[in-house]
């Protein structure tokens, strides 16, 4: 072999092993009246008995039958298990043949230890409704990656499941038609409304919804698990981060060209991000909002701002990885595909 003919070989070699499995995006069932799901912490531990009491209450509220994975109540320290633990109730969950979805009963911190020793073969050949937000934000993106399978980014069984919540719940795990045109809820008091949108930018655009927390999709950038958002329709949350830490994260993804590639971008609800204790980190300091506008602004995709998704009572249900529409003018996301089948 020649040494150009070698080091052309090395220098390919990284392409093709980080190169993902060319797999067509598959949709679990849809929940019925009836239905077993799993109840996992593949995260932060659940121990208190009337929260995991709660957790049985809105699933069978929904007309499931909870089952809790075996070492949901273990905690090792701020997790809800050791590695092994979390990853056997997935694992699990996904095995068992009873069971017809996986909830996480929460977010907190842990999620991301699982992604290089999860079989994504075993997902993809068993596909089940896979619910959460926040730190399950990297397990929807590996799996998304990985295993080619929709997955809901949506409430815990801990949140607050207001009305609003509830009917894009149904809508999204029970019925198998497109969830269609999306937007906040009507607001009693138009004058103050509890949530506020905004068009940051101008224009429509289409593609694959993808998204979730801004801290993970920034934790996960230049792991194999990182996002890919080339033509997608990308939505950001968060909780309680300063607005340095919102520019910090959301420069991240402009310099790795995450931004610029998305057909368009919504940045939804950021609860509690200001200032903590109302002592700014700097003496000078922006709101999230000028934050947006100064990063986000400055796209060529339009962008809209306050979609309630993420960290806010009232929570919106979406299908990860289908065809979506935005119109940042109108304030609203058509959800063109089904999640479910």
């Amino acid at each position: 072999m020649s040494r150009r003919r070698f080091l052309a070989g090395v220098a390919a070699a990284p392409a093709i092993a980080a190169a993902a499995p060319d797999r067509s995006l598959i949709r679990p069932k849809a929940l019925r009246a009836g239905d077993t799901v799993g109840l996992i912490t593949p995260s932060s531990y659940v121990s208190d008995p009337d929260r995991l009491g709660l957790a049985e209450r809105t699933a069978r509220y929904f007309g499931l039958v909870p089952k809790f994975g075996k070492n949901v109540r273990k905690r090792e320290g701020y997790l809800g298990g050791t590695v092994e633990d979390r990853l056997e109730d997935l694992h699990d969950m996904f095995r068992d043949p009873e069971v017809k979805g996986v909830f996480a009963i929460r977010g907190g911190y842990g999620a991301s230890q699982l992604l290089d020793r999860i079989d994504y073969d075993l997902i993809r050949a068993h596909p089940k409704v896979f619910l959460g937000y926040s730190d399950i934000t990297a397990l929807h993106l590996a799996i998304h990656k990985r295993a080619g399978m929709v997955t809901f980014h949506g409430p815990i069984t801990l949140s607050r499941f207001t009305p609003y919540t509830q009917t894009w719940f149904r809508k999204a795990l029970f019925e198998t038609a497109p969830l269609g045109r999306v937007t906040n809820p009507p607001d009693s008091d138009p004058l103050r409304p509890a949530h506020t949108l905004r068009t940051v930018r101008p224009g429509r655009a289409r593609g694959p919804l993808i998204g979730g927390n801004l801290t993970l999709i920034s934790t996960t950038m230049g792991t194999p698990y990182e996002i890919e958002t080339s033509g997608s329709i990308l939505f950001l949350e968060d909780v309680e981060e300063e607005p340095y830490s919102v520019d910090r994260m959301l420069t991240q993804l402009r310099l790795a060209g995450k931004l610029s590639a998305a057909a368009g971008v919504i940045f939804g609800e950021c609860q509690d991000c200001r200032p903590r204790d109302f002592k700014p980190s700097y003496e000078s300091t922006l709101s999230v909002g000028e934050v947006v506008d100064e990063i986000l602004g400055r796209l060529r995709a339009p962008v809209l701002s306050g979609l309630t998704i993420g960290h806010t009572d009232d929570q919106l249900t979406l299908p990860l990885g289908v065809m979506a529409e935005l119109d940042a003018d109108r304030g609203e996301l058509v959800i063109e595909e089904a999640g479910v089948e």
